[in-house]
């Protein structure tokens, strides 16, 4: 009976500190991105958040936090710990709790098997050794389950994190760049926009910003100045699987006759960056690729974009050419940069 009643003792302490630790809402440290809007794909939005400045592409960091273990880097590993400080505790307290519990069970299926059997003198009664086994059992799955399931989120965290860390690495050049730089460079100044598709998608984006498609002449390259916004086109190839030579796709553009007039390739070169690094960009896209394909998407024809707010952070993830006229007039109200980045204040006062 003694044994019974630290057993019984022993779950309820485990399931008010599993419920307290494991499911409060004061420890949930996850964000998630916005939805995508129109014709948006879904995602797993914690696969997908962009770093923070934890992960940023800083020259200056010790070597030692870029050695990797179990697939991810230490850096990465203690940006996941300050957002979910108590993971690796909780981890170590239930992953004990069930083994002990399994241990304790074990040991109560031979209780009742003695009982059951009969012939031995220390034996508890039947009733007595069924009722351990049912609380070791119900100890067993329930600190199980929450070691299991805390043990998955923090996998899911450090993908999504090791995804971030990708994303700001991925290196573009510019026109007015002699050498290429990361997407982290954009990082406070500029958002960016991430527009990936075949060569007819590639070039039906060239033409929207390069070319006067409506009575009067195309703003669109002077908006997206004057909202930060940074495109960036990506050519597929393979199916989605290969990253092609984005550039000179772009450039071997041609009007269609009767709807582009005054084609410039480079009119909106101030505003677009082309990728560097193919493989880099192939392997952050797969992903996504796949995930566009997985919910009946054509990824060649129709494409797709991902915008990306200026603290590193997926604004916005959508099949499709760019909805340039509804993503300029609500772009400022969407990332909210007028409402927390530092030094805007000034910025948006003159403006």
């Amino acid at each position: 009976m003694r044994c019974h009643a630290m057993l019984l003792g022993s779950l309820r302490m485990l399931l008010l500190v599993g419920s307290v630790m494991a499911f409060s809402p004061a420890l949930s440290y996850t964000t998630f991105a916005r939805s995508p809007v129109g014709s948006g794909y879904r995602t797993n939005n914690a696969l997908f958040m962009a770093n923070n400045d934890l992960d940023n592409n800083n020259n200056n960091d010790n070597d030692s936090l870029e050695k990797t273990f179990g697939g991810y880097t230490v850096k990465q590993r203690l940006r996941e710990e300050v957002e979910s400080p108590f993971r690796t505790f909780r981890l170590y307290i239930f992953g004990f709790s069930t083994a002990s519990a399994f241990l304790a069970l074990y040991f109560s299926l031979i209780s009742t098997l003695k009982a059951y059997t009969g012939g031995f003198g220390e034996a508890p009664p039947l009733d007595e050794a069924l009722q351990s086994v049912g609380i070791n059992v119900a100890a067993a799955a329930i600190c199980g389950f929450i070691t299991f399931t805390d043990w998955k989120k923090g996998n899911v965290n450090l993908q999504r994190i090791a995804k971030g860390g990708q994303l700001a690495k991925l290196r573009v050049s510019t026109a007015d760049a002699s050498t290429p730089c990361a997407l982290t460079d954009f990082r406070r100044n500029s958002r960016v926009l991430i527009a990936a598709g075949g060569p007819e998608y590639v070039s039906q984006l060239c033409r929207s910003l390069n070319a006067d498609q409506r009575s009067d002449e195309n703003t669109i390259p002077s908006g997206l100045a004057n909202s930060d916004v940074m495109v960036v086109p990506v050519l597929l190839e393979q199916d989605g699987k290969v990253v092609g030579d984005t550039m000179a796709r772009w450039r071997d553009t041609q009007p269609v006759e009767g709807v582009d007039r005054n084609l410039n390739v480079d009119r909106a070169k101030d505003v677009v960056a082309f990728p560097r690094g193919n493989a880099a960009w192939a392997d952050y896209l797969d992903t996504e690729v796949e995930t566009a394909k997985q919910q009946g998407f054509d990824v060649m024809s129709k494409g797709f974009i991902i915008v990306v707010k200026k603290n590193g952070k997926i604004l916005r993830r959508a099949t499709g050419q760019p909805p340039w006229a509804d993503l300029l007039g609500t772009m400022e109200v969407m990332d909210g940069s007028k409402f927390g980045m530092p030094g805007d204040d000034e910025k948006y006062k003159s403006s």
